[in-house]
């Protein structure tokens, strides 16, 4: 797995994937900086609640070549056959798109450094949010993870990951014009964005965190039980 890791980590910054993907993040959580310095608050939910839309751009960015560039150039026949199991390939090219975007996570943090330097906001709550964060950019990037093994075209698999992730951005709106409890049900089990408004106050909820954690771990698990349907056919 690591040796996975790694490769995948050092082809996002050989190639312009890694950049694209940094590049908007810095570049939009500093003019949410600025703005929230404009409006005279603190509060560093306002930055992350903003940027978190940008996650339906970018992280199909991200995940669309992790398995579709393999079909593509026909070299996942040799990555599947190596002496190496199924969930290590999965688990490797996931932690290689999960570190970009802790990498990206980490520069950030120079804008709550000049917010403590300025004023005194809440260090409990600023690390609740990112912890909050990584859990759910961790929930997309699974989701992205599976859409890239089942197509060979990353420009599909970018389009379908958007898709997917608009729709459970946007799920939580359904629910005014829905009277069905069951309908409610399962949109309150796609509801990956209202989850993290506890984050957003400052609380860490277990709950949430299974949540994110089961998320991730089923779509990942999807995305092995695909590749090795392909391995053995």
């Amino acid at each position: 797995m690591y040796a996975i890791f790694k490769k995948e980590l050092r082809n996002y910054f050989l190639t312009p994937i890694g950049y694209v993907f940094m590049a908007p993040f810095i570049a939009f959580t500093a003019i949410y900086f600025v703005m929230m310095l404009n409006y005279q608050t603190v509060a560093m939910s306002y930055i992350f609640t903003s940027i978190n839309t940008l996650c339906l751009f970018i992280v199909p960015v991200l995940t669309m070549q992790l398995f579709a560039e393999e079909r593509n150039k026909k070299t996942e026949q040799l990555l599947i056959t190596a002496p190496v199991n199924v969930s290590s390939i999965v688990l490797g090219k996931f932690f290689a798109a999960l570190g970009v975007f802790l990498i990206t996570l980490v520069v950030s943090l120079i804008f709550p450094i000049i917010l403590f330097a300025m004023s005194t906001p809440s260090l409990s709550e600023t690390i609740t949010l990112y912890v909050g964060l990584i859990l759910l950019w961790a929930s997309f990037i699974s989701v992205g993870v599976f859409i890239s093994s089942l197509t060979e075209s990353q420009v599909i698999s970018a389009i379908l990951t958007f898709a997917v992730l608009f729709v459970l951005y946007s799920v939580d709106s359904w629910t005014m014009s829905i009277t069905s409890s069951f309908a409610k049900n399962i949109i309150n089990i796609l509801a990956v964005f209202t989850r993290y408004s506890d984050f957003e106050i400052g609380l860490i909820s277990l709950s949430n965190g299974i949540y994110y954690l089961s998320f991730t771990f089923i779509f990942l698990f999807l995305t092995v039980r695909n590749i090795e349907k392909r391995r053995y056919s």
